[in-house]
């Protein structure tokens, strides 16, 4: 079940808030329990069980680890644990990938293959996997005490806001929350606020961007032309921004209407100045999660500057591999870090001399043939797309209708929306500042336009793609 669907709007979402706000308190933690099996049964059936029974692994593996004083057994149970969970997701994420690999070393050699019943991706794995160990390592570095019970500690993980894509959130940040929080009135309001304005960038936007880039790069690339290859690569870089960075809005909006606060995952990744800002912006609770649990391990900034370099490349190497079991996104992310070396080596010195508006467009049209290999299959077909948007072939046989160009133009807009500071401080004063009793009826009105907008786009259209639902 995704957040965009019929299925969870009119049916999920209202019964399940319903029953929330008027069961007593000492119930709403076995609601929402309930209610997250209940939303991830819905798409995987068989993996609930796998993630149900790891759980209950991991939350006694945890808690015996607690107890242990000898610092020596204490490691070895952080290592049995994080191998459970990375075993779970090498498992069923990489075992196709390696398998295929090896195949293709075989075939030169005319040995024979391995025969291989190719697994199915379980829904969200990569983010149930990294939460499950920000709960080991939290507790192991004693940043917070384990919880105390079974069905607390599942809460945690399965969470539904956040369960199928995100944010992920660290163990420290979420723990206290399990057991006592606010509920006010004025956040389930403004939760739902932000719930419709993200279901709107999804929707009316992502939906409107992933039509075309989808026709375009299904089509055979020797026929492309280059203005068709930079629309096809413009509206892919557009679309998986309004469709992850509203999938997210959409996961903090459900969480606040329970009364959950979730870090933010997106600041305007669009107006970088440098790929060390975009990954400051883009995704930020995954670069957080690498920094703290990969990055600074490995030494962070307390080595030498070949060492930090090598650590920088890594990371994003990892990045990139943790988003899909395909040579394109160990790519994707080699590229990434190969522009954050060279940016800490002496790239970013001349990005901040050439000014504001320069930096930021070299850094857009750095990330826009990032998303190329991210986007193709086939490291070769990306090159070959890639060839395509440089070949100044403008002789274009595509005609792109009135409502795409509209829509792309409306993507321009609010991906750069906050360029300035006023018009930044415009964007804040909707997300994140209070409202006066005028602002709420303002905005609730404009929620429900969008709301319906939405309904109405999906249930017209049977286009609905979420792009990080295979991760």
């Amino acid at each position: 079940m995704v957040f965009s669907s019929i299925v969870f709007l009119l049916y999920f979402m209202p019964i399940f808030m319903l029953v929330y706000f008027f069961i007593d308190t000492k119930y709403k933690n076995a609601v929402i329990l309930i209610g997250s099996i209940f939303f991830y049964a819905w798409g995987a059936p068989k993996f609930i069980f796998v993630i149900l029974f790891t759980t209950f692994l991991d939350f006694y593996l945890v808690g015996w680890m607690d107890r242990i004083t000898n610092e020596r057994q204490r490691k070895l149970m952080l290592v049995l644990s994080i191998s459970i969970n990375l075993g779970l997701l090498v498992y069923f994420k990489y075992s196709n990938f390696f398998i295929e690999n090896v195949n293709a070393v075989l075939s030169v050699f005319g040995d024979k293959q391995i025969h291989w019943t190719k697994l199915i991706l379980p829904i969200g794995i990569s983010f149930y996997t990294f939460e499950t160990i920000t709960y080991v390592v939290d507790v192991y570095r004693r940043v917070h005490k384990p919880l105390t019970k079974f069905w607390d500690y599942q809460l945690y993980i399965i969470l539904f806001p956040k369960l199928i894509a995100g944010p992920i959130i660290r163990y420290h940040e979420l723990a206290d929350q399990i057991s006592e929080r606010v509920d006010l009135i004025d956040d389930k309001l403004t939760g739902f606020y932000r719930f419709v304005f993200g279901l709107a960038k999804k929707v009316l936007i992502a939906n409107q961007m992933g039509l075309v880039a989808d026709e375009i790069f299904g089509t055979n690339y020797n026929d492309l032309d280059t203005i068709t290859a930079w629309v096809g690569s413009l509206a892919y870089t557009f679309q998986i921004y309004f469709d992850f960075s509203g999938y997210s809005d959409m996961a903090i909006g459900l969480a606040k209407m329970m009364g959950f606060k979730f870090p933010e995952n997106f600041n305007n990744p669009y107006i970088s100045q440098s790929i060390t800002d975009f990954w400051r912006r883009w995704h930020m609770t995954l670069g957080s999660w690498m920094k703290n649990y990969l990055y600074i391990p490995l030494g962070g900034n307390k080595v030498s500057k070949g060492r930090l370099y090598f650590n920088l490349w890594l990371v994003f190497l990892a990045s990139g591999l943790w988003h899909g079991a395909s040579w394109s996104f160990i790519f994707w992310g080699a590229f990434h870090g190969f522009f954050l070396v060279i940016e800490r080596a002496f790239l970013g010195k001349i990005l901040i001399a050439i000014g504001k508006i320069p930096a930021i467009l070299i850094t857009f049209f750095i990330v826009n043939i990032g998303w190329v290999f991210f986007r193709v299959d086939k490291i070769s077909d990306a090159f070959n797309y890639l060839k395509k948007m440089f070949t100044l072939n403008f002789k274009s046989e595509i005609k792109f209708d009135n409502e795409f160009i509209t829509y792309f133009i409306i993507a321009i807009f609010f991906s750069f929306f906050a360029i300035t500071n006023y018009t930044k401080k415009i964007q804040d004063n909707i997300y994140f500042n209070s409202y006066s009793n005028l602002r709420h009826l303002t905005i609730v009105a404009i929620s429900l336009v969008l709301f319906v907008l939405s309904v109405s786009s999906i249930t017209s259209s049977g286009f609905n793609p979420f792009i990080y639902f295979r991760f």
